[in-house]
């Protein structure tokens, strides 16, 4: 991946508590190895508390809070899983004017697992292919979305690329389409 993203900095969105770790620190990881800079934002400042399914796993630190930060200053948007953390996300309006921000801008966005539920709330679905955790399906669907069942989905048909996975087993896939998207 080499340092593709030099002079970017990629958004990170999540819950204080409740996002699935590796959601979280796989895509991070892939940002900096591109080059990239990852900035974890969230609702409230401190330090978000990541789990490993049900089970809590490591702290980490807010960098902003989606009332203190410009979505413009990132060039794109990362949502990390979990069940708990995309339901929190969805019921915080700052937080969907974030998200919806980056479709407004054309700038990319991935969304893995659960995430495309924050996605549904900030009314960024309708006419797009998406794939997400198979619960989310039905939702997806009566939001106006194609569901897929793929590792991987690559949606371009709307304002911007949308980037989305099913589970933390597609990882590996996810994370490169994504920093794929970051590049344009």
């Amino acid at each position: 991946m080499a340092t593709d993203l030099q002079g970017r900095t990629i958004a990170f969105l999540v819950a204080p508590e409740g996002v699935e770790q590796a959601e979280l620190t796989e895509p991070w990881t892939a940002v900096e190895q591109a080059g990239g800079e990852p900035r974890l934002v969230s609702t409230r400042a401190g330090r978000v508390q990541a789990f490993h399914h049900l089970d809590k796993a490591d702290t980490f630190e807010v960098d902003a809070t989606v009332d203190t930060v410009d979505p413009a200053a990132f060039h794109g948007l990362v949502l990390p899983g979990g069940v708990a953390n995309p339901d929190f996300l969805r019921m915080q309006p700052k937080a969907v004017a974030f998200v919806r921000a980056f479709f407004d801008a054309g700038r990319p966005v991935a969304a893995i697992c659960h995430a495309p539920w924050t996605l549904i709330e900030a009314d960024a679905v309708r006419g797009r292919t998406l794939t997400s955790w198979p619960s989310l399906r039905t939702d997806l669907r009566n939001a106006g979305a194609a569901w897929v069942d793929e590792e991987v989905q690559i949606c371009r048909d709307g304002p911007n690329t949308l980037v989305t996975s099913r589970k933390p087993d597609d990882l590996k896939a996810f994370c490169q389409a994504a920093v794929d998207a970051f590049r344009s």
